[in-house]
């Protein structure tokens, strides 16, 4: 595969890019208007708006999976259940009402779209 038209976006040390983008006009409106409030050029005022933007935001972590997300939900679920029950339960009574609230009825199974659906 060719190298050409690919760019490399990367930035060496020491060095500043120089991006061109497109805003709508309303956009290009609201970044002047901040610029001038904050006393600054509108290149200026873009690249700390993107600057506080990145502060502000976390970045994605791409390697995460949902089924990492639901086992850190469920995690979360079990504990805050668990400061809930009744601390003189026997532990099978307290893992049994933590699952039948995790999980819920079990007539309700079939309704559950997180559930592998099992052949009849």
């Amino acid at each position: 595969m060719s190298d050409v038209g690919k760019q490399n976006h990367a930035v060496r040390a020491g060095r500043s890019a120089v991006s061109a983008v497109q805003f709508s006009q309303s956009l290009t409106a609201a970044i002047d208007a901040w610029a001038e409030a904050h006393q600054v050029s509108r290149g200026d005022a873009i690249r700390l708006l993107v600057e506080l933007g990145l502060k502000i935001a976390p970045v994605p972590d791409s390697r995460r999976t949902v089924q990492q997300d639901s086992i850190e939900i469920e995690g979360e679920a079990v504990s805050r259940i668990s400061a809930l029950l009744d601390p003189a339960l026997p532990p099978e009574e307290r893992e049994r009402r933590i699952r039948r609230l995790i999980e819920g009825p079990p007539e309700f199974a079939e309704q559950r779209v997180d559930l592998p659906k099992h052949e009849k």
